[in-house]
């Protein structure tokens, strides 16, 4: 009987510390999971706040919002997360990529409590362009190459297999980051103390 007890005891401690997490957002009352990784939590889910100039939905179509979030030019989505929240820089995304990767699957279950719930939401281009939904996910991180250009994170599944990847302008020397007018999806990460 101890045994038992000690075993239910240990699998609750277990499930607990492993346990995803929500915030819900004051501003418009969207429910986010959200997962820890290497002390930094993350919200598990694309942002879906609307309302500000420089979002957009998917093809303007309102229908993509509860699957993919919203999609942000730079300069908003330097601003777009909630009090406490800021965007991720390139290096948070290095970790998470680096934490994922030795895990060694991204696109793991959504019921797993550390999935990072990839939504491959597509972009928006600078000519007004909407492509790759459903293929690929971009996402805004907080690191300025310059006054047009910044680094983004993209996750794409070709033929198959899925890559994950940061536009970071030291592997290469012809990469600019992509242009800040462009829209992409946001994470948010928790502001740390």
């Amino acid at each position: 009987m101890k045994r038992v007890i000690l075993f239910l005891c240990l699998t609750g401690f277990v499930t607990a510390a492993n346990a995803q997490g929500t915030f819900t957002d004051p501003r418009d009352g969207n429910r986010y999971k959200t997962i820890d990784v290497q002390g930094v939590t993350w919200m598990a889910e694309n942002i879906r706040f609307k309302g500000v100039e420089g979002a957009d939905y998917f093809e303007n179509n309102p229908n993509n919002l509860s699957h993919y979030g919203m999609l942000y030019d730079w300069k908003t989505a330097m601003k777009v997360c909630p009090d406490g929240w800021q965007l991720p820089s390139g290096s948070d995304f290095k970790a998470l990529i680096e934490y994922n990767e030795s895990r060694g699957a991204w696109r793991v279950k959504k019921t797993d409590p550390n999935s990072f719930g990839i939504q491959l939401a597509g972009m928006k281009d600078y000519e007004g362009t909407y492509s790759e939904i459903d293929e690929g996910g971009y996402y805004w991180t907080s690191t300025e190459y310059d006054a047009d250009n910044a680094e983004y994170f993209s996750f794409l599944v070709l033929t198959g297999n899925e890559v994950a990847d940061l536009s970071r302008k030291e592997d290469l020397i012809d990469i600019h980051g992509s242009e800040k007018t462009n829209k992409y999806s946001v994470r948010c990460v928790k502001k740390q103390k």
